[in-house]
């Protein structure tokens, strides 16, 4: 039996669990926009390495290349962080869903029990009176259905013995 206390503990556990996720995801969020300022900066150092470059200095040829690629690891980081950042949403939403359905279902055969529990004793009865005639209605259910056949069974046995009697009463006028 599980009491209004154990249904409002585990609503309680699940809006804190609902609540620490998406705490998660704001720490998430708040890394996602740092790795994007860190791809900002990088990508403003790589320019000026580029206009270096450009302007005929090979010096520092591959410190640029060595940029490029931290600027290629950083978007990559932020690709994989983002794509992880979905799934684990997702993975939180799910939980959430299942969570608020398990505690529905919790509250539905909560407010039932509450129901009966508050019922007054005629009500109590009505509903077992209830029950008793559901079950009287399909005993007589059948016992139509036997009498149905057996009455069906009967009236075939007339008709062959009426077939009969006409036949004979036939055969006694021709001969």
């Amino acid at each position: 039996i599980v009491t209004r206390e154990d249904v409002e503990e585990a609503l309680r556990e699940i809006w804190q669990y609902v609540k620490d996720k998406e705490q998660l995801l704001k720490d998430l969020n708040s890394q996602i926009e740092e790795t994007g300022q860190r791809l900002s900066v990088k990508q403003s150092e790589r320019d000026y390495w580029l206009e270096y470059k450009n302007v005929g200095s090979k010096i520092h040829a591959s410190k640029i290349m060595n940029l490029e690629k931290d600027i290629q690891e950083v978007k990559d980081d932020l690709h994989r962080a983002t794509e992880y950042y979905i799934d684990a949403l997702k993975a939180v939403k799910e939980e959430n869903d299942r969570l608020v359905e398990k505690h529905r279902k919790l509250s539905k055969k909560q407010a039932f029990e509450d129901a009966v529990r508050y019922l007054d004793k005629n009500s109590c009865r009505e509903i077992k009176e209830n029950e008793w005639l559901k079950e009287e209605v399909k005993k007589y259910q059948k016992e139509v259905s036997d009498l149905k056949a057996s009455i069906q069974l009967l009236e075939e046995e007339n008709v062959a013995l009426v077939t009969k009697l006409i036949d004979v009463r036939l055969q006694n006028l021709r001969g």
